[in-house]
C-alpha cells in the first residue's frame, strides 16, 4: 500500500472519498502525482483554481503580501480588503460586500442576512425556500437548507427554517410562499446536485415572484461566479438582478475565500451583527483581487464561453458515439455527462489511468470543471481521454 495512503488511514479522519492519487505539484492545468506522472486537470479543486495552478497573477500577488501584512483583526481597516470589495460592487448589480472564508460561510451568512432582513422589514418571517438537488455546504443549516437526503439522514434533527421544493418550478415556490418566508435561495446551475440548468423562465419567474412577495433572491454563485460559466456572474445570463449573492471557490483560484454581496436595501448588517475572525484577511483578499483583476483584464469570461461551447459539442458528439451516454448538460466551463449504468468510478479510473482528473459526480455521472484558461488543445485531449476510457469498460 502507497505509504501516503497507510498515512492516510493511520492519522486522517475518512470523510473523503479518495481516489488513489497522490498529488505533489501543480502548473497551468497540468498536476504531478508523487511518482512524477502528469495529468491534465478538469477537477480544478471542485472549480476552484479558475486561473489553473500557480499562476503568476496569484504567486505574485500573495508573495507580495505575504512579506507585507498577512493578518489583523476586523477591528482595524485593511486595504486589500476594501480594494477587493470595490472591485467586486463595480463589476456587479450589488452594493455591499462582507468577506469570509468559505462557501458554507458566505451561503449561511446570506441565510442570516436575509432572517436579520425578515426581522426588520417582514413581521419576523425567517423561512428560506431552496430547492431539490440544491448543494449550499455544510454547517448543521447548511445541511438543511440543501435539497439532498443523502446529507442530511446522519445528522437529524436538522435545524429548521427551510421549505425544500422542486427545482425548476416556479408554482411550486409560490405554494411554498407564506407570511413566515423572507427569501428564496437558488442556484443557476445545480454543481454538486448534478449540472442542472435553471431555465430562463423559471429564474425570470423567481425573482419577478420574490419582487411582488417583497422577500429577497438569493443567488449561490458559490460554484457559478468569477467566470465560469461565460458571465462573472451566472446571473448575468438570465437579465435579472438578485438581491443577495454568495461567492467562494474561483474568486480565490485556491486561496480560501469567500464574499456575500448584497443590494444596499437588503444590507441590513448593524455593527456586531456578524463577523469573522479570518474573513477578509489581508492575504486571502489580495490574492482575490488579483485572481479578479486578472480575469477581467484578460477578458476571461469570453474565453470561458468559448471553450464551453467547445466542450459542450465535444461531449454532445461522445453522446452520438456512445449509447451508453444518456445525456449531457451544463453551462460555460461547467458540464456534466450521465450514463444509462453506474460506471463512473470505472470511467475516473481509467481516465487516471490515461492522465486525466475527472470529477465522478453521481454513480452515474461526471462533472467536467476546466480552468478559465483551459485550451482547445487541452479540451481535445480531455475529451479523446474520455473516449478512450469508455471503451476501455
Amino acid at each position: 500500500m502507497n505509504k501516503w495512503i497507510e498515512m492516510e488511514n493511520k492519522y486522517y479522519m475518512p470523510t473523503f472519498r479518495r481516489f488513489p492519487v497522490t498529488l505533489t505539484r501543480g502548473k497551468g492545468n497540468t498536476v504531478w502525482d508523487d511518482t512524477g506522472k502528469e495529468y491534465l486537470d478538469f477537477v480544478s479543486g471542485w472549480a476552484v483554481n479558475s486561473l489553473g495552478h500557480c499562476h503568476p497573477s496569484v504567486v505574485n500577488a500573495i508573495n507580495k503580501q505575504v512579506n507585507t501584512l498577512i493578518h489583523v483583526s476586523n477591528s482595524f481597516f485593511t486595504i486589500p480588503q476594501l480594494e477587493l470589495a470595490e472591485l467586486l460592487v463595480n463589476n456587479s448589480c450589488l452594493d455591499k460586500v462582507f468577506c469570509c472564508n468559505s462557501g458554507t460561510e458566505a451561503t449561511e451568512g446570506a441565510v442570516k442576512l436575509a432572517r436579520r432582513y425578515g426581522h426588520k422589514h417582514l413581521n419576523g418571517a425567517y423561512e428560506v425556500i431552496t430547492t431539490t438537488g440544491s448543494f449550499h455546504g455544510r454547517t448543521l443549516a447548511m445541511v438543511s437548507a440543501s435539497g439532498q437526503i443523502k446529507h442530511q439522514e446522519p445528522y437529524t434533527p436538522l435545524p429548521s427554517g427551510f421549505q425544500n421544493v422542486e427545482f425548476n418550478n416556479l408554482e411550486a415556490i409560490k405554494i411554498a410562499t407564506s407570511d413566515k418566508t423572507c427569501a428564496v435561495m437558488l442556484e443557476p446551475v445545480q454543481g454538486e446536485g448534478g449540472v442542472n440548468v435553471a431555465s430562463r423562465d423559471y429564474l425570470h419567474g423567481v425573482s419577478t415572484w420574490c419582487k411582488q412577495n417583497s422577500i429577497l433572491l438569493i443567488l449561490d454563485e458559490i460554484q457559478t461566479g468569477i467566470g465560469r460559466t461565460g458571465k462573472l456572474f451566472a446571473y448575468e445570463h438570465y437579465n435579472i438582478e438578485p438581491d443577495i449573492i454568495t461567492l467562494a471557490k474561483g474568486m480565490g483560484s485556491g486561496v480560501p475565500v469567500g464574499a456575500i454581496l448584497a443590494k444596499e436595501h437588503a444590507s441590513v448588517f448593524a455593527s456586531g451583527e456578524h463577523g469573522s475572525t479570518f474573513g477578509g484577511n489581508p492575504l486571502a483578499c489580495a490574492a482575490a483581487h488579483a485572481v479578479v483583476s486578472y480575469i477581467l483584464e484578460n477578458n476571461l469570461c469570453r474565453h470561458a464561453a468559448s471553450m464551453g461551447a467547445l466542450l459542450t459539442d465535444g461531449l454532445a458528439e461522445l453522446k452520438k458515439q456512445f449509447s451508453v451516454i444518456s445525456s449531457s448538460r451544463g453551462l460555460g466551463l461547467l458540464q456534466a455527462v450521465e450514463f444509462e449504468k453506474d460506471i463512473a468510478d470505472e470511467i475516473v479510473l481509467n481516465c487516471l489511468k490515461n492522465g486525466l482528473l475527472i470529477n465522478r459526480l453521481k454513480p452515474n455521472a461526471l462533472r467536467f470543471m476546466p480552468s478559465l484558461i483551459i485550451t482547445p488543445a487541452e479540451i481535445s485531449r480531455a475529451l479523446e481521454i474520455v473516449k478512450r476510457a469508455i471503451k476501455e469498460l
